[in-house]
Order: C-alpha cells, then sequence, then structure tokens
C-alpha cells in the first residue's frame, strides 16, 4: 500500500487552517520561503507588516479580542528576537498567541553558525510552550497542542520553531481536528460559603480583574452586579466587562494608592474579587486578620506577600457567578451610604477639567472630548505612557474591549499595531490608536501596513517633545529636570508621506470637529495633539494627598 505524502509545510498549514486561522501576521526570511508558498495556495490571509513587533502584537490583539490564539510568523535570529517583546505582551496579558519561526536546517548545516541562537531557549520563559518540529510528522500533534495551550485559561504565547529542511520534507500523518472544550464547575460546599461570607458583609464591594474580560464572562457579570446591587470597581484591564455608567460603578484602580477609590476599598470589609490576574496587583493590601477577600476565577489564587484570599471559588467563571447570583437570591443588603459618597467624590473629581479651552490641552479635557465622539462599541486603543492612568481613571467604558490598554507588560509600542487589528476585525465601528509622541514613533512605520489594509482607523499622537511619564516620575522623585527631552517629526507630513491624511489641532475647541471630519472621511487619519502634563502633579498626586476620607 502506497501511504499519501505531503509536503511538511502544507501540512503546517492545513493544521493552521483546521483551527480556523484566518491571517497570519509576518515579516518573513528565505527560512520561511516554505511556508510562505504552502500558504498561497490556502485560506489564510498573509498580512506583511514592516516589523516583527507589529506583527506579534497585532497577532496578540487578534487572542484579546477574540479569544483564538493570533498567528505572526518571523525568520530565526534577529527576526526571532524581534518578537520577545510581544511575547511577553501576550504572555504577561494573556492574550492567545501562536508564534512560528524559521531555522536553519537541523539535519546538515551549511553556514555554520551564521543567525544561529538558541530561540527555543531564549521564548522559554516568556512561553507556555517553546519548541522546535524536528520531524514533518509530529506537526499536527504539536500545532493542536499548541492553540489548546495558547487558547486554555490562563491565555498566553506559544512558539513552534520550524527548521527549513523540516519544512520541505515528505510527511504521511493526517491533521488533529480540534474539540470543545469545557472547564468544571465549582463545587456546592464552596459556592455555600461564599454566600455566606457575602450575606454577612457590612460593606461588601466587587473587584472585576483582567481575567473577567472574556467574551463569555460579559453576561453573567452584568447580571451578578445588577441581582445584588453591590458596588463595584475595576482594575485597568477589567474596564468594560460591566457598563461603567452602571450609577454601582465606583472606578479604575488606575493608581498603586492613594486616589478616592481607595477611601472605598480601605472600608470595605469584603472584596468579591473576580478575575484577579497576577499580572495586576490588587488594588488593596491584604493583613492577617483584615479584610476577607473571596477568589472566583479559572485556577486558584498565586499566593504573595499582598494576595492571600480566604475562600476560592475555582471553575467556570461565568457558571460561578451564575451559581452565586442564584445562591444569594437577589438583592444583598446592606448599608451602601458611604460607597455613594465615595462615588459623588470620586465622579466629580472626574469632571474637573473636562471643559478647560487651555492650549496645549490638558488630560481632562481630552479625555472627555474623545469620549463624546467614540460610540458605545467604539474602541480605543492605548499605547503606553502617563494618559494611560487619565484614560483609566476618567473614560468610562460602556462595553469589553473598548478600551485596549496594557497594564501588564506595560510596553511601548503596541498602541499603534493593536488599533490596526482592532480595526481590522471592527470595519463598521469606530477605532482610534492613541500613543504618547514616544511610543508612537517605535513603531509608526506601521502606518504603511494601516493604508495598504484599506484601514478606517483615527491616530491620536499626543505631542509632548519627551518621555512625558519618566518625566513626571523623575520630578516627583525630586530629580532635576533633565535627558528625557527629544525632537519629534513634522507629524502631519510624516502621515502624509505614507498616504494617510495628517490633522494638527491648535486649539481646545478644535479637536471634536477634528475627530468627526477624520472619521466622517474614512481611511487612515493621524490627529497631532500637543498636551500640557503640567496637571498630573496636581490632580493624580497633590490634591489626592490631601483628600479626606468621608465618614
Amino acid at each position: 500500500m502506497i501511504e499519501n505524502k505531503i509536503k511538511a509545510s502544507d501540512l503546517f498549514v492545513q493544521a493552521l487552517e483546521a483551527e480556523g486561522v484566518e491571517y497570519i501576521f509576518a515579516v518573513p526570511g528565505e527560512e520561511n520561503l516554505d511556508m510562505v508558498e504552502s500558504l498561497r495556495k490556502s485560506t489564510i490571509k498573509l498580512v506583511l507588516t514592516r516589523h516583527e513587533q507589529g506583527s506579534g502584537f497585532m497577532a496578540a490583539t487578534y487572542g484579546r479580542l477574540t479569544g483564538k490564539a493570533g498567528v505572526c510568523m518571523a525568520t530565526l535570529g534577529p527576526g526571532a528576537t524581534n518578537l520577545a517583546t510581544p511575547a511577553a505582551y501576550a504572555h504577561l496579558g494573556g492574550m492567545p498567541l501562536i508564534m512560528i519561526t524559521g531555522q536553519k536546517p537541523i539535519k546538515k548545516s551549511k553556514q555554520g553558525q551564521f543567525q544561529i541562537i538558541d530561540v527555543v531557549g531564549l521564548f522559554a520563559p516568556i512561553c507556555k510552550m517553546s519548541k522546535q518540529i524536528v520531524h514533518g510528522d509530529t506537526i499536527p500533534s504539536l500545532v493542536r497542542e499548541a492553540f489548546r495551550l495558547s487558547e486554555e485559561e490562563r491565555p498566553g504565547a506559544l512558539l513552534l520553531e520550524l527548521p527549513e529542511d523540516i519544512a520541505a520534507e515528505d510527511c504521511t500523518e493526517k491533521v488533529v481536528t480540534p474539540h470543545k472544550r469545557h472547564y468544571a464547575h465549582a463545587s456546592d460546599i464552596v459556592l455555600k460559603e461564599a454566600v455566606t461570607l457575602i450575606k454577612s458583609a457590612k460593606m461588601p464591594l466587587i473587584l472585576i480583574g483582567a481575567g473577567a474580560n472574556r467574551q463569555n464572562v460579559r453576561e453573567a457579570m452584568c447580571n451578578f452586579v445588577h441581582a445584588t446591587r453591590i458596588p463595584f470597581f475595576v482594575t485597568q484591564m477589567g474596564k468594560g466587562v460591566v457598563d461603567e455608567r452602571s450609577s454601582l460603578f465606583l472606578g479604575t484602580a488606575a493608581l498603586s494608592a492613594g486616589d478616592y477609590l481607595h477611601c472605598a476599598i480601605e472600608r470595605a470589609d469584603l472584596i468579591i474579587n473576580i478575575g484577579h490576574d497576577v499580572i495586576e496587583k490588587p488594588p488593596f493590601f491584604m493583613e492577617q486578620g483584615g479584610k476577607t477577600v473571596i477568589h472566583i476565577n479559572y485556577k486558584s489564587a498565586q499566593v504573595d506577600q499582598v494576595y492571600f484570599p480566604q475562600i476560592e471559588v475555582i471553575g467556570d467563571l461565568a457558571a460561578s457567578v451564575d451559581a452565586l447570583k442564584v445562591k444569594l437570591g437577589g438583592e444583598v443588603q446592606f448599608d451602601r451610604t458611604y460607597f455613594e459618597k465615595i462615588k459623588l467624590a470620586i465622579d466629580e473629581h472626574i469632571e474637573e477639567g473636562a471643559g478647560d479651552a487651555r492650549f496645549p490641552i490638558i488630560p481632562q479635557r481630552f479625555v472627555a472630548d474623545i469620549r463624546k465622539v467614540m460610540a458605545d462599541k467604539d474602541i480605543i486603543a492605548l499605547d503606553n505612557g502617563i494618559y494611560k492612568i487619565w484614560f483609566a481613571r476618567n473614560y468610562k467604558a460602556y462595553q469589553p474591549n473598548t478600551v485596549l490598554l496594557d497594564n501588564a507588560l506595560a510596553t511601548m509600542g503596541a498602541g499603534l499595531p493593536s488599533g490596526m487589528m482592532a480595526a481590522m476585525l471592527n470595519p463598521d465601528q469606530r477605532v482610534m490608536a492613541i500613543c504618547g509622541d514616544g511610543g508612537f514613533m517605535m513603531n509608526s512605520q506601521e502606518l504603511e501596513t494601516a493604508i495598504r489594509l484599506g484601514l478606517n482607523l483615527v491616530v491620536t499622537v499626543l505631542n509632548d517633545n519627551s518621555y512625558g511619564m519618566i518625566r513626571w516620575k523623575q520630578a516627583s522623585a525630586g530629580f532635576d529636570d533633565w535627558g528625557l527631552e527629544f525632537g519629534n517629526p513634522d507629524f502631519v507630513k510624516y502621515a502624509e508621506s505614507y498616504g494617510a491624511t495628517g490633522h494638527r489641532v491648535t486649539c481646545a475647541q478644535d479637536l471634536i470637529p477634528t475627530y468627526e471630519k477624520a472619521f466622517s472621511a474614512g481611511g487612515v487619519h493621524l490627529v497631532e495633539l500637543p498636551v500640557d502634563y503640567s496637571e498630573n502633579q496636581r490632580v493624580l498626586i497633590d490634591e489626592l494627598a490631601e483628600k479626606v476620607c468621608l465618614i
């Protein structure tokens, strides 16, 4: 009997198709050419980017938004090392990501050690699995295992290295068909214990963390909050799971301590911590014999010096929340007066400066104006800088994953590629990438990719001619203002050189009309916005230090 043979790279692509892969984001090298040829004959769209970081950030954001692993590809050596930051971004951020890297032949060397480093070893600490493929017939099982691990809670990054001689060899294996997975449910005993604690609490609060920001959890969370009437607050990566216009929403834990929200957290005797992820430190410090914490998540708590919950409800998150709601039987009775006062104080504080006409524009004003031009399901994708704290605190999210920020690796350079991916997946919604001038220039070449893909995307560049976050920290620590300023290109001309439309805002009143014009026109637009961060110290530090937690 003659066995049907298939080229290993063709088998690899068939395995990707079986997993439902739509795109591969890539900067290919000669070691990937067999894969490129196999992709040419496939249903998968190859999306070229201008840097491997762009590929990795786009693929990770695909995973974040869909729950299915995004896929990117790069060559060996420097191509692979350029994926290290996106790998860490996905690993810490809980985003399913599959990275495919090439390698020189492993059966016979023709070039010695030219460009060869231990890529598999390099990525092992920042991946759930990092493995070299040494035989084509192992491809189906390795691809299936990679997607299983990547998408399984807690999601993260995987690397598969495909040497060029393995990619070219003949195989006889067939694709492994994916199957649906279900998580176990929490035990009835622990659910009853949690209900007893909640009903006996005098001032309970709900904390919604990054792990609860999953597509299948939103409905359960909304039902739980509105049935129990327990006030809630969120971590930065938990924004939008429950509509933040709710009267029960207290705020976002955007600062490590000292914000008005922490008055409520300090007063609470029970924190119902739903979806806590260790990458976001809990916005409260636990003490033995102090605050009681119920940990509700897919996995048990990672105990450290600031987080050691007394009860752990482990299992499918949506099912656990639904079961608690049923067992609680409706509204939880306790005195909400203090939390209502704190909410009023927070809301009043956030409104301050929203109409300020100063220029360069202050953060309170540009956050408020951007909220006005974005509808419920519209998406902002933030790079990293001090403005991220302002958006986390002042910008209310109405839907899950409509505020894409990174409070895990907190890397610069991800805002534009993340916004591009959001625009690809949501062509009928407004999408805005918001970047500082420092972070934008780290991957600004991806403007060409955005234009080539025909995206509708507005990119805001907040221009202060410096690494503003570090400059603020420098001043706060009492150091001299030195070493953190730089020059910028003419951002309007820069955008136009790629074929985008550039806009420069020259007064605060022009910001909303500029955005409306850009979104109405469609295509890729860059809006340069000069900003004044002098409010950082007064509003985020000095004023909050003088606050009095209401009694």
